[in-house]
């Protein structure tokens, strides 16, 4: 299914910037960035990568995946979880090196922590150099990353 999506050679300026083929730009380490939103909101829910693979498997099955840079695994969203990303629009920005999903979420969560965003705290701005505290922009975790992950180490490297 995934295998037979074909991604375009990007030949020139304006077939990659004002044409109709999908011809997305993957960095050095093959990963291509992907903003995820919530459809009905626009909340921000997670910044992640995918590879050519991910793309293709998220075009092919309207469910994200993406690539974990930290597991070097290809990963669906969702799979251990069950909190799936339903994609309602998959866009790629002007010169095809980000994508960016709306998604409905299985669960309404998206944060491996348990939180709905992976944006839950903010940074105070305006205050000079001295920022000393982040600020919790949700009250609650959605969800116990406990009783669905077990005591696995947390996939994030430090």
């Amino acid at each position: 299914m995934a295998a037979d999506i074909h991604f375009f050679p990007r030949v020139s300026i304006e077939q990659v910037e004002e044409g109709k083929e999908l011809a997305p730009k993957f960095d050095e380490e093959g990963l291509i960035p992907c903003v995820t939103t919530a459809a009905q909101s626009g909340e921000v829910l997670m910044l992640g990568y995918m590879n050519a693979e991910a793309l293709k498997r998220t075009i092919a099955t309207g469910e994200a995946h993406y690539w974990s840079r930290s597991r070097q695994v290809l990963w669906h969203k969702g799979a251990t979880s069950g909190l799936v990303q339903k994609v309602v629009e998959l866009r790629v920005d002007d010169d095809q090196d980000a994508i960016w999903l709306r998604v409905d979420v299985v669960g309404d969560a998206s944060c491996h922590v348990g939180f709905r965003s992976c944006f839950y705290r903010s940074v105070p701005v305006g205050t000079g150099p001295d920022v000393r505290e982040l600020a919790f922009e949700e009250a609650e975790k959605t969800f116990d990353p406990k009783e669905i992950y077990g005591d696995a180490p947390n996939p994030t490297k430090l």
